[in-house]
């Protein structure tokens, strides 16, 4: 398991635990589907290029709310950037956390209405 994924695994965890807080993991990719006459479909999957690690909602109101995990010195892609900033706009939460600490504060400042 890499940092990133161990980081992860480690805040839905902490964040399993919130009475208020329901988080999905949104892996995203492509992949290829063979068919039996020997053709290939390229696939995606996830919610769209960029979008953020973990994706949930936020009670009472139904808040979107959008976790990009990185590592300490890990960096946000630009297509990552553009995905957060919409969540924002649209009124959800979204924002970048490097820790079980940052991530939790993160989820505190959606609860008051912040937007990252």
């Amino acid at each position: 398991m890499n940092a990133e994924t161990a980081i992860q695994e480690a805040v839905r965890l902490a964040l399993g635990a919130e009475p208020d807080l329901v988080l999905w993991r949104n892996s995203t990719g492509q992949t290829e589907e063979w068919s039996a006459r020997g053709g290939v479909r390229h696939m995606r999957y996830g919610l769209a290029r960029g979008s953020a690690d973990l994706v949930g909602i936020l009670a009472p109101a139904g808040r979107l709310v959008a976790l990009e995990i990185k590592t300490p010195t890990g960096r946000v892609a630009p297509e990552q950037e553009l995905w957060l900033e919409l969540v924002r706009r649209m009124g959800g939460f979204a924002c970048v956390v490097r820790s079980v600490d940052e991530a939790r504060a993160a989820i505190d400042r959606a609860r008051r209405g912040g937007v990252a």
